[in-house]
């Protein structure tokens, strides 16, 4: 027997009833005391160093599997690569987290050469149109000529 879900009127005063309760009890949450806001960053803060821990013992059980792996590939008779070398993370790719606005925008503030810079649009006729832009419409296909 095939069994269809359709939800009654019961059910959708429950959701809408625990969704307003949802919302009072989020509403009225007050702000965390100092201490609290403390024992918040102290938290935090233990965290960050756990995982900057975890991070480096997972690295360096990456480096021992990996140098095993490659010594027991040598003595296989198998072709070895030296490691790839993986550099610092750019600049441009950590500093991204770090703006406060738009790249070229600091401060999310547009800069004088942007505002100075002219507003081109082919929408609106103020700029050439794109190559593949065709040059004139297609022919009515009353006039156009077909084979039967």
């Amino acid at each position: 027997m095939k069994h269809t879900f359709k939800p009654g009127l019961g059910q959708l005063f429950v959701a809408l009833t625990l969704a307003s309760a949802c919302a009072l009890a989020s509403a009225a949450l007050a702000p965390p005391t100092p201490a609290a806001a403390q024992a918040q960053a102290a938290k935090k803060a233990a965290a960050d160093a756990q995982a900057a821990k975890d991070k480096e013992a997972l690295l360096a059980s990456m480096d021992t599997l990996s140098a095993r792996w490659r010594t027991s590939a040598k003595a296989k008779g198998l072709t070895v690569n030296p490691p790839t070398p993986i550099a610092a993370p750019v600049v441009a790719v950590t500093m991204a987290a770090k703006e406060s606005g738009p790249a070229g925008q600091p401060d999310g503030k547009l800069t004088a050469a942007g505002a100075a810079a002219p507003k081109t649009s082919e929408k609106q006729g103020t700029a050439v149109a794109s190559r593949d832009i065709k040059a004139a419409p297609s022919p009515a296909a009353s006039t156009v000529k077909t084979v039967k």
